[in-house]
């Protein structure tokens, strides 16, 4: 901290649910607390002094583009003093993405020069109805074990429901149809317990990269299902292409440095006469057709 009575401000920031990190002109990190180590799972004595280049600055934004290299909020901030708000993706120590607002501020010394800049992230899911939801889920037996979304059971239930309602009301809905590539390989070279970490990883990830009202669910094996809501094709693809993206860019630490996975993805929207069975096997061919491609990739068959 920069000023004097720093151990007033120190203690009052480690109190609030918000991370606050504060950087100097060149992007040092000189202040992380007790928040922002929760949202980011990065301790203090891991990023002090450090650049936040090499720490945790390898923000997203929601069209999955890198907005730490030239079109850095905080370079931004520092070179006009202008407070910027902006929603991202950052990179979690266990290597999944987290969605989170951020505010930018600079800040100034007592001569009026501008000295650093101040981040404060907000978690942007609740927790509360997050733990909720889980907790009922949990009851239901409707909860996989391993990644804590949805199990196969939990899905179909919900794509029942959907169903119903796009007879009743002709409320249409989009479906994801995920699958980890190479996963076989993941597990052959690392071990089953990194490839359980690894689909952790990516449940979490893509959680993060639908909305709240959208629905998420473990398959089979490394497969995924994702129901959303209130779509029409472009939102369908902008969703899916995020879901890709983020997964490619996540990484889950390791011993010798880190793992990472890409998915290929089938997306297609509800069609009058579907049922579960047809509306999977839909989807399904489709994330066939991205692995043909060259996996790593999202195939729709929506004109």
């Amino acid at each position: 901290m920069m000023e004097d009575n720093s151990h007033i401000y120190q203690r009052l920031l480690d109190n609030l649910n918000e991370g606050v990190y504060l950087l100097d002109r060149n992007r040092r990190i000189t202040y992380w607390n007790k928040g922002a180590e929760k949202l980011t799972g990065y301790a203090r004595s891991e990023v002090l002094g450090k650049s936040c280049l090499d720490t945790v600055h390898l923000h997203l934004d929601e069209m999955g583009k890198n907005i730490c290299d030239m079109d850095c909020p905080v370079l931004k901030t520092i070179s006009d003093g202008i407070t910027r708000e902006l929603e991202i993706f950052l990179h979690h120590v266990e290597g999944h993405r987290v969605p989170i607002q951020v505010r930018v501020v600079p800040l100034w010394s007592s001569d009026h020069h501008i000295i650093g800049a101040a981040e404060i992230l907000t978690d942007n899911l609740s927790n509360v109805t997050l733990k909720r939801r889980i907790e009922y889920l949990q009851k239901q037996s409707f909860l996989d074990p391993l990644t804590q979304v949805l199990n196969r059971r939990g899905i179909e239930m919900n794509l029942t429901s959907c169903l119903e309602e796009m007879k009743r009301y002709g409320l249409s809905f989009g479906l994801l149809f995920i699958d980890v590539d190479r996963f076989k390989d993941i597990n052959d070279d690392h071990g089953h317990m990194t490839g359980d970490e690894v689909l952790k990883m990516v449940s979490k990830t893509l959680f993060n990269s639908i909305r709240p009202f959208d629905v998420l669910g473990r398959w089979d094996g490394e497969e995924f299902v994702v129901i959303i809501a209130n779509v029409n094709k472009n939102t369908l693809s902008a969703i899916a292409e995020r879901c890709r993206f983020l997964v490619e860019h996540s990484r889950l630490p390791f011993r010798f440095g880190s793992v990472s996975a890409t998915v290929s993805i089938g997306a297609t929207l509800s069609q009058p006469g579907d049922d579960i069975q047809r509306l999977i096997e839909r989807a399904d061919h489709l994330m066939y057709r991205s692995k043909k491609f060259g996996r790593n990739c999202v195939t729709t068959d929506i004109e």
